[in-house]
Formats: C-alpha cells, structure tokens, sequence
C-alpha cells in the first residue's frame, strides 16, 4: 500500500510564511503528479497547486505569486512553500499523488491534511 503524511501546518500571522511537506511511502515504484488542494469549513475543496514527474508546475489564480510547489524524488517528497499568506488562506492543506506501485498498478492517494490557520 501507498501513504501520504502531511506536516509543516500551524499558526501564522497575515503576511507570513510556511512550508508543507508531504511525504510518500509504502509499495512504491514510481510517483506521477503531486499536487495540493486545501478546503475551508463550509466551502468545497479547492485545486491549489501541482507539479508534474518532470517538474512541470500549476498553480491556482489565487496562489499564483505567493506559492511554490517542488518535490523531491529522492524523499517521495512534495512541498509547498507559501509566503505572503492571508486569512483567506486558512484551511485544511490535503496532499494528493498519482502513484505506480511495485506491482505496476496506478492509483490516485490522498493524504489525511494538515490544517493552515492565517490569523492576527
């Protein structure tokens, strides 16, 4: 099986930054796309950024700027860099990944979140 952890979530005020880490593990042959997306109480899930196996990046208007996505393949590794964050911004950030396992099967795998709270 494949797993995704999250970490590097909290407490920031307005204007400052954090750096998301997701992390793959399990029966892993090769990672596709990593992507973020993140969902605030009441309101839907929202796309937020992605970056492709070769490095290719998408990020959403509202993030476009501010935002960084990398990943690091030797880790299973994706981050999110985000600056200038505002409270609009606050939500739970949920790492996804499209993963090739060991046995050469493709499946799309979310992580559990780690919450963003941008507050004064």
């Amino acid at each position: 099986q494949v797993q995704l952890v999250e970490s590097g979530g909290g407490l920031v005020q307005p204007g400052g930054s954090l750096r998301l880490s997701c992390a793959a593990s399990g029966s892993i042959f090769s990672i596709n796309a990593m992507s973020w997306y993140r969902q605030a109480p009441g309101k839907q899930r929202e796309f937020v950024a992605a970056i492709s196996s070769g490095g290719s990046t998408n990020y959403a208007d509202s993030v476009k700027g501010r935002f960084t996505i990398s990943r690091d393949n030797a880790k299973n590794t994706v981050y999110l860099q985000m600056n200038s964050l505002r409270p609009e911004d606050t939500a739970v950030y949920l790492c996804n990944s499209i993963v090739t396992s060991t046995g050469r099967s493709t499946s799309d795998y979310w992580g559990r979140g780690t919450q963003v709270t941008v507050s004064s």
